[in-house]
């Protein structure tokens, strides 16, 4: 019921907030770049959905970019008129591009990308990564596909599951003219909520990166080391035509073939022994078994019993009370115990073998495609536009504020005038608002120690739900004490399955597989039966046809 409350209460305060005379709006930046768009008006002047077909890699099927694209405010507006690029339909390709008014070279200046994604319907399999097109493909419109040549992809995916931040670039192999996409080896997965995400990549001229989440540097490094394939290829190969030499030893230790079994070895001494020592507990009784026939309403063979037709009549049994409070009952017999001779078989000590020539492994040649590029930011082509192609299972997924120039200090005050404004209010629209009432009854530890703790809980789970990592900043006492709770919870219910589990007696149950039928069975007994298809119905036993003659 709460969280339901919870819901419509949010759901209230968003249209409140849309409504309101202090609420922030949007106002076009007044920064210059290279590229920078925040989906204005004049938006469709420059960028074009896609209209191409997408084929499998095994040719048959063609997939159509048929997902729909749309400008709008988001679901939860903070920001009077602030919209952004919208992929609209689920379970669809999307695709759309817009070219650059001047091709951006970053071989002196370093490549600097920012822009914000909102997965509006929480994330399920979705990309919201973009590709920046290589110089010359970038007019390719309605054409733009998977297939369009691009320079570097950047930005979230969510992989169901898992999540990641791409950061992939293609390079340029000097000598084949091939290019290979190069894929950072450790990308950050953050989580991802339905509130604005901010994702910042930085490439410097000198081949060294720095990938930022919502303005915190995440990953950083160079070009040259983080990431696979590697720019450069091995300088030696394998020789392909080397083979290991027949006479080639490789086993580095062997049994001693000097060693010889002890006399006094008997690998035929058993494991246990009979304990000559133990003697039977005072009390057992020899002579009363561990089941006894159950003295109940079926003790007796049920008149209508028919061994001809039911088969041999065998009583049901129950444990016998007497044992429960012996030491034990029936036969005793002596316990075994581990054997002081026991030594197994017997097996001769290892030692280094003295032919041992090590691991063999074949020559190194000179690789004949070796090549050596310690800039590889400088044979990165130029980009002349920027793309989104992503297929995905979540709609409304939301592109906005997207800057590619040459400055992180630009970026950082476009995100001072956009995202920090827009964040804090997204998760304050987001999380459930306290009414006059509540403000007015709001209790201090003093006051009501345990309405104080059951408050601050419901309000860091309420945000855990919406942003984990904003809930353990803004509630840090709050998170640290439920989860120490958590554990301490854990571990107590470990230790009690434990005891409850080692205070169990045995059950002694019955060997015999025939028991007397309950009241059930008798019902079950009682029913016709039914012939098996294509077959003739059998007749009813003794029991059951004189139990039906009986009513």
């Amino acid at each position: 019921m709460r969280s339901a409350a919870f819901s419509v209460l949010a759901f209230a305060a968003t249209a409140a907030l849309a409504q309101a005379d202090d609420k922030p709006v949007f106002t076009p930046t007044e920064i210059k770049a290279p590229f920078l768009e925040q989906f204005t008006d004049d938006w469709a002047q420059r960028w074009t959905p896609s209209e191409a077909t997408k084929k499998t890699p095994v040719g048959g099927e063609t997939f159509s970019y048929v997902g729909e694209w749309k400008v709008e405010e988001p679901s939860i507006a903070v920001v009077a008129g602030d919209e952004g690029l919208v992929a609209k339909t689920k379970a669809a390709h999307h695709a759309i591009s817009a070219p650059f008014s001047e091709p951006i070279d970053f071989k002196a200046e370093p490549l600097v990308v920012q822009y914000e994604v909102k997965y509006q319907k929480g994330g399920n399999c979705g990309g919201g990564y973009i590709k920046l097109l290589e110089d010359g493909f970038q007019t390719s419109g309605k054409e733009f596909s998977d297939t369009t040549p691009w320079v570097v992809m950047f930005g979230p995916d969510l992989t169901c599951p898992g999540t990641k931040v791409h950061f992939i670039f293609r390079h340029k192999n000097p000598l084949t003219g091939e290019f290979e996409e190069k894929h950072l080896k450790l990308p950050h997965k953050p989580s991802i909520e339905k509130l604005t995400n901010l994702y910042t990549l930085v490439i410097n001229p000198d081949s060294t990166f720095e990938v930022f989440f919502n303005g915190e540097s995440k990953r950083s490094g160079s070009l040259l080391e983080e990431f696979e394939p590697a720019v450069n290829p091995d300088k030696e190969v394998d020789d392909a035509s080397d083979t290991k030499p027949e006479d080639w030893v490789d086993t580095k230790r062997i049994a001693d073939p000097e060693a010889v079994k002890p006399e006094d070895w008997d690998e035929e001494a058993p494991y246990e022994i009979l304990d000559e020592e133990a003697e039977k507990p005072e009390g057992w009784l020899d002579d009363e078994e561990l089941t006894i026939p159950d003295p109940g309403e079926y003790a007796e063979k049920p008149e209508e019993w028919d061994d001809e037709e039911d088969g041999d009549w065998i009583a049901p049994t129950v444990s016998n009370p007497k044992c429960e409070e012996a030491p034990g009952c029936g036969e005793w017999k002596r316990p075994n115990k581990a054997n002081p001779d026991y030594k197994g078989k017997w097996y001769a000590p290892m030692i280094d073998n003295p032919e041992y020539k090590g691991e063999w492994a074949p020559r190194k040649i000179p690789n004949p495609d070796y090549f050596e590029d310690l800039t590889p930011v400088k044979s990165l082509e130029k980009i002349g536009g920027v793309g989104i192609e992503l297929w995905t299972m979540t709609e409304d997924i939301l592109f906005d504020n997207l800057y590619v120039g040459h400055s992180l200090d630009e970026a950082k005050a476009l995100a001072a005038e956009t995202f920090d404004v827009k964040k804090p209010l997204e998760a304050a629209a987001a999380k459930p608002v306290k009414s006059v009432d509540d403000d007015e009854d709001e209790v201090t530890f003093s006051e009501d120690p345990i309405g104080y703790i059951r408050e601050k809980v419901l309000d860091f789970i309420d945000l855990l739900k919406l942003d984990p990592l904003l809930a353990f900043k803004t509630h840090p006492e709050t998170g640290a004490a439920l989860a120490v709770s958590t554990l301490t919870f854990l571990g107590m219910v470990g230790v009690l399955l434990g005891l409850i589990g080692s205070s169990q007696k045995p059950v002694v149950k019955s060997a015999k597989k025939t028991d007397a039928p309950s009241p059930d069975d008798k019902k079950k007994t009682e029913a016709a039966p039914v012939a098996p298809a294509g077959g003739e119905k059998k007749e009813e036993g003794g029991a059951k046809k004189r139990a039906a003659a009986a009513k």
